[in-house]
């Protein structure tokens, strides 16, 4: 199993960005896909979740402002990020498993994302 993520980098405050990742050697329709950030000496935290049946939930930090996608046919999913702030600097996991609220079977490899003030 291999889930590669991308799309991370250094955007101002206000930008925008797109996370992108790839699936390889799952199931992925049959899996509920999920984006965590984590910064350094705190906890990893959900994000986004999206369910095999499409179903979406989000933290309260980033409602109104994130997205959560999956394109079955790609075996990816993405995170459209829109109205960045410094305080969602992290670095972003993208997970994959069958628990419905916090898949964390498999996981990615980490994208930095900086958002400067």
């Amino acid at each position: 199993v291999q889930l590669q993520a991308s799309g991370g980098g250094l955007v101002q405050a206000g930008g925008s960005l797109r996370l992108s990742c790839a699936a390889s050697g799952i199931i992925f329709r049959l899996n509920n896909q999920a984006w965590y950030r984590q910064v350094p000496g705190k906890e990893r935290e959900l994000v986004a979740i999206i369910r095999s049946g499409g179903s979406t939930d989000y933290a309260d930090s980033v409602k109104e402002r994130f997205t959560i996608s999956r394109d079955n046919a790609k075996n990816t999913v993405y995170l459209q990020m829109n109205g960045l702030k410094p305080e969602d600097t992290a670095v972003y996991y993208c997970a994959a498993g069958t628990n419905r609220w916090r898949p964390n079977a498999y996981w990615g490899q980490g994208t930095q994302v900086t958002v400067s003030s």
